[in-house]
């Protein structure tokens, strides 16, 4: 194919036009690897709660290569050196950093590969793009894992405060239109300054900052860790996995050839070589789709209930509780699902379930977000704010869930 060295424009509905920074970037976005991002939502299925939230991986990337083009132009103003090298590296690096995502995102992690996250597989993808490429990403893979020398490099990908944090909170907000989350990501970025080979963040910048990390943390209870969402995601996972367990006992699912590939299997991160990411790079969302529309309709009473909740948006009841719910209130409602349906209590099991969610805006204790004083002083944000709440936001909040059938179920 012949190779095109039109500029590239792309419009944007958070950021107006963004341009293409290089043809080598062009041929990055224009792999199959990366179209593929296309296929994964960014936000799983958090568009059963928030309908406008259909938005994928690919226009994350894109917005993240924006932020960090900004991000470079100003440090450089501000004295700081980056070879052009290092500033295509960055670009390379935050436009893959989340190429290793699975079908809607989270819940592949916790089905059908075991202990193979998705930063893992990201740098698979690049190391496989590297060797496409005539090696032209080695810098960009030092930069992401954190070996490269200059530590601020890493930071922009990677950090509290990172590019890839201020577009997903921007956007997502956009895309649901839950305005609590909407950051002033180029105003963050324009405070942005390096000390001592750390990113920093200049005194006069600090009230972004405290919005941000309150924008993080509502973003969180009311958008990602919202409970229809969490039980949705749950409820996928589910399905996964009572899928993999009837292909064990030797009964038949139909699925596609790659998600077949990995229902089959045991993929773990000592296993998952180059031939299943090859095969992982085919897998998408519309993978899960088909075969739930396809195991709707199966004789498996789980299976088929499972998948019909997610389809028809009909869901599980779902508690959220300061305590964990006691094992009695467990046994007593799995135990009136057992008698309804006349199913064993390890089916009942998969629609009578507990858990955890977690929410931690700020960890103060390592990769702090630095502010920079007009005397050259820097101090951890949460200590020099005065919002009394930076401090709360850097405790772990832990809420209990509960979910288990509607009565008509």
């Amino acid at each position: 194919m012949t190779s095109n060295k039109k500029l590239k424009i792309l419009n944007d509905p958070i950021y107006g036009f963004i341009t293409i920074p290089s043809q080598r970037i062009f041929n990055i976005i224009e792999h199959p690897y990366f179209q593929r991002l296309r296929r994964i939502s960014q936000m799983g299925l958090s568009y059963l709660v928030y309908p406008g939230a259909h938005h994928t991986r690919f226009h994350h990337a894109i917005g993240c290569v924006h932020l960090m083009q900004k991000a470079v132009q100003v440090l450089r103003h501000k004295g700081v050196e980056i070879s052009p090298a290092e500033e295509e590296a960055l670009q390379f690096a935050i436009l893959m950093h989340d190429i290793g995502h699975g079908p809607f995102s989270h819940a592949m992690e916790h089905s059908i590969v075991e202990g193979v996250d998705h930063e893992s597989i990201s740098l698979l993808f690049m190391e496989e793009m590297n060797r496409n490429f005539n090696q032209s990403l080695t810098l960009a893979i030092e930069i992401f894992k954190g070996t490269y020398e200059r530590k601020f490099l890493n930071q922009l990908i990677s950090s509290q405060m990172d590019m890839d944090r201020l577009d997903y909170l921007k956007r997502d907000s956009f895309y649901t239109g839950a305005v609590e989350g909407n950051i002033n990501s180029e105003r963050l970025i324009t405070m942005l300054n390096v000390v001592n080979d750390e990113l920093v963040v200049e005194e006069k910048g600090i009230y972004s900052v405290e919005k941000f990390l309150v924008a993080r943390r509502l973003m969180y209870w009311q958008v990602y860790l919202h409970k229809t969402s969490l039980v949705a995601e749950q409820l996928l996972i589910r399905v996964l996995k009572r899928a993999k367990e009837l292909i064990d006992e030797g009964k038949e699912v139909k699925a596609s050839e790659a998600l077949s590939y990995f229902l089959h299997n045991k993929i773990t991160k000592e296993s998952f070589d180059r031939d299943t990411l090859e095969i992982f790079s085919k897998l998408d969302d519309y993978d899960i789709v088909s075969a739930m529309k396809e195991w709707e309709n199966c004789e498996d009473f789980v299976l088929s209930n499972l998948c019909s909740m997610i389809i028809n948006r009909d869901l599980l009841k779902v508690k959220i509780k300061k305590k964990r719910p006691s094992d009695q209130k467990m046994e007593k409602r799995k135990s009136a699902l057992q008698e309804k349906y006349g199913i064993s209590d390890k089916e009942a099991s998969y629609f009578v379930f507990r858990g955890e969610i977690a929410n931690l805006a700020y960890k103060s204790e390592n990769n702090n977000i630095n502010i920079l004083h007009k005397n050259g002083k820097i101090s951890d944000v949460a200590k020099v704010s005065d919002q009394l709440n930076l401090k709360a936001l850097s405790k772990t909040v832990v809420k209990h869930y509960i979910c288990y059938p509607k009565s008509k179920h």
